[in-house]
Parts: C-alpha cells; structure tokens; sequence
C-alpha cells in the first residue's frame, strides 16, 4: 500500500468516524457536547461507548476489505446495526426512556448503553469478515 492510498484511508476513516459520531448524537434530544460541557458522565459514558463501536466497525471493515468503497459500504451496513441497536434497546425497556435517562445523569444507563454499542460492534463485525 503506498504512503498516498494510507492517507486518502485515513482521512476517509476519519471521515466516517466524525460522520457516524455526528448522526447518533443527533438521535438525542439534546446536545450531546453541551451535556458533556456540563460533566455529564452519563453521556460521556455512551459518547464513548458509541466512539468505540465506531471505531471496531470501521476497523474491521478497514482491515478486510481493499477497496475504499467496499469498506464504506460494510462501514454503513455496521453502522445501521449500531443505530438499531439503540431504538431496539430503547424498546425493549419500556420502563425506561434512554434519552432522559441520559439527560438526567444516569451513569448505569451510560454504562450499559455504552456496552450496548460497543458489544453490538463486536458481533457485527464478525459478519464483515
């Protein structure tokens, strides 16, 4: 691989990890960096979670695939899981709303949705391959 096809993978990774950032904060009602600014740990805990499901899907998807497209591709179909994965989760506990949840601090619904995230990427990933 040449010094220019590991920059242009960098920058789109880079580029599709801000992306995919970007898309599930907006699934919340509010603004993840603002409840992040105000020490948030609840939020900080499934901003995380979230950064690193990102994170495996893309470098799973990065690693098995040659092309840039490709990767894209897997990288959108892992995604889509991870983003289903918090409404089915949000469904599947009635009795508690994730969003306000979070909102309100709540640092054992942070943590487990963050494990959520993060074991979903890891299950996903084994399809990539």
């Amino acid at each position: 691989m040449t010094a220019v096809n590991v920059f242009v993978s960098f920058v789109v990774i880079v580029l599709l990890q801000l992306a995919g950032m970007v898309i599930l904060s907006k699934m919340t009602p509010f603004n993840d960096i603002e409840e992040l600014n105000k020490g948030n740990v609840a939020v900080g805990l499934t901003f995380g979670g979230q950064f690193l499901g990102i994170a495996i899907i893309l470098g799973v998807a990065a690693y098995t695939n040659s092309s840039i497209g490709h990767m894209a591709l897997w990288f959108a179909v892992g995604y889509a899981c991870l983003v289903l994965s918090y409404w089915i989760f949000d469904w599947l506990t009635p009795g508690i709303k994730l969003s306000d949840q979070l909102k309100d601090g709540n640092k054992a619904v942070g943590l487990l949705l963050a494990c959520v995230y993060i074991g979903v990427a890891f299950a996903v990933s084994s399809l990539i391959v």
